[in-house]
C-alpha cells in the first residue's frame, strides 16, 4: 500500500483530522475492531456500503450476510472498488483488502463463504459508512 499512489491521498494530518481514532487505528495502521462492536454488523437495510476515508462505493448490501465473525461480511464487492495484497502480520498469511480509491485497510477475505462466490469479505465497519437506497 505504501508504494503505491492512490487518486486520493491525504498526509497523516489529514487522515488524523478525517478519521476518528479508531478509525485512523483501523484504516491506517491496519488495525482491527474488537468483533461485534460496530453498527454496522447488524445493518439489514437495501443500500451502499462506502469507504469511510473517500466515500467511494465498496459493498452493495445484497452481497452482505451474516459469517458469525462479529464484523460485517459480504461475498462480492463493487467492480472495481477494492484491492488485495498479501498480509504477513501476526504469523499468517492472509488477503487484506483495501480500498481502490484512497488505499485504506478495510479487513480481509477470505475464501469459506457462501456460494456464488465461496468468498467472505470480512470487514471492519467502522472502514464503512452506510447509505440507505
Amino acid at each position: 500500500m505504501a508504494d503505491k499512489v492512490y487518486p486520493v491521498t491525504r498526509g497523516d494530518a489529514g487522515w488524523r483530522q478525517l478519521l476518528t481514532q479508531e478509525q485512523y487505528h483501523v484504516m491506517r495502521d491496519h488495525g482491527t475492531e474488537a468483533p461485534g462492536s460496530c453498527a454496522l454488523l447488524l445493518e439489514k437495510r437495501h443500500g451502499r456500503f462506502s469507504c469511510a476515508g473517500c466515500d467511494q462505493p465498496l459493498f452493495d448490501s445484497h452481497g452482505k450476510f451474516e459469517s458469525g465473525t462479529g464484523w460485517p461480511s459480504f461475498n462480492d464487492p463493487i467492480e472495481g472498488a477494492v484491492e488485495t495484497s498479501v498480509d504477513r502480520s501476526y504469523g499468517m498469511v492472509r488477503t487484506e483488502v483495501h480500498c481502490a480509491n484512497c488505499g485504506s485497510h478495510l479487513g480481509h477475505v477470505f475464501d469459506d463463504g457462501p456460494p456464488p462466490t465461496n468468498l467472505r469479505y470480512c470487514i471492519n465497519g467502522v472502514a464503512m459508512n452506510f447509505v440507505p437506497a
